[in-house]
């Protein structure tokens, strides 16, 4: 009877009792070891999925946030990129324009159109020619030296207005009201400045400047400068009037090469928009050497006086 247990069950229909072999026993034992096991290896694995769960769904709102921000920089980006091509557009066609401008300046200027050089070449091709140009006009007569109004009487053999004979009009005979403002039309050293009866200038002023020119300005009613002072081209000398042998306000202007009258006109004209026009019209001025002397010449502020941009516009 060792090897048997007895299992004992109360009910309502009495008692009643079992006798049951002790490997029964280990067996139940044995299995309900087996299913506790189970059960805690069901836990454990329940509760390790759920955490894993846990954790991808922390990576999964990770990488939502990080795909936000990734498509946020490829919108900026994107945008970046844009406003670049449109900068880049607008420098291409600044320098188309600039380009366009240079050959309109190099047409001016004389230069030969070199469409093929690069453009950093042509400008400083462009640069030095027209620093030459800016010298030329800076110490030779160039510009208006008022407010261009017109001429009224020519350079050339003309009747006198008042004297009534025939004889050659030294200059040209400028249109100005009474006291109008009269600016020097390049560098020089003033030679005179007074009244100069004798010549029916009246109050007249001598300019004399470089490579043999001299410029006259006569009738005037004002003189603000002095004999010996060196001026610059657009400062103020004097203001117009009617003094002298004169039969209205005017500016009477001359421009003289080594003591030989030229005609002014073409002075008066000459800028660096028509640069070359000079040459063809006045050639009783060995121009050729005159450039070739001042080839090396640089001035560094050249001055373009308002009354010249008054007369271009």
């Amino acid at each position: 009877m060792n090897n048997l247990f007895t299992v004992t069950i109360h009910d309502t229909n009495g008692l009643k009792q079992f006798n049951l072999h002790y490997f029964i026993k280990k067996a139940l034992l044995y299995a309900a070891a087996f299913l506790g096991v189970v059960g805690l290896i069901a836990v454990a694995t329940i509760l390790y999925l759920d955490y894993l769960v846990d954790e991808i769904d922390k990576k999964r709102s990770e990488m939502e946030v990080s795909y936000a921000n990734l498509q946020s920089k490829n919108l900026k980006l994107d945008q970046h990129m844009l406003n670049t091509q449109k900068a880049l557009d607008r420098k291409k066609e600044e320098l188309n324009e600039v380009s366009d401008s240079l050959l309109e300046i190099e047409e001016m200027i004389g230069l030969s159109n070199a469409t093929d050089v690069p453009l950093i070449e042509r400008v400083n091709k462009t640069k030095l020619d027209s620093q030459q140009m800016a010298t030329l006009l800076q110490f030779i007569p160039s510009g208006s030296p008022i407010e261009y109004k017109g001429i009224t009487s020519k350079f050339g053999y003309r009747i006198h207005p008042t004297l009534g004979t025939r004889e050659l009009h030294r200059g040209s005979d400028m249109r100005a009201a009474m006291r109008t403002p009269v600016y020097a039309t390049a560098d020089g050293i003033v030679e005179y400045a007074g009244l100069h009866n004798r010549s029916g200038y009246g109050r007249l002023i001598i300019l004399q400047h470089n490579y043999g020119f001299k410029t006259y300005f006569g009738h005037l009613n004002e003189i603000v400068i002095k004999s010996g002072q060196f001026i610059k081209k657009g400062d103020l000398l004097a203001y117009t009037g009617n003094t002298g042998m004169s039969n209205g306000p005017h500016l009477h202007y001359e421009v003289r090469f080594i003591s030989r009258t030229v005609n002014p006109f073409w002075f008066i004209k000459w800028n660096i928009k028509n640069y070359n026009e000079i040459f063809e019209k006045e050639n009783k001025i060995p121009w050729q050497s005159l450039l070739t002397a001042t080839a090396r010449l640089k001035v560094q502020r050249p001055i373009q006086t308002q009354l010249l941009s008054q007369q271009d516009q």
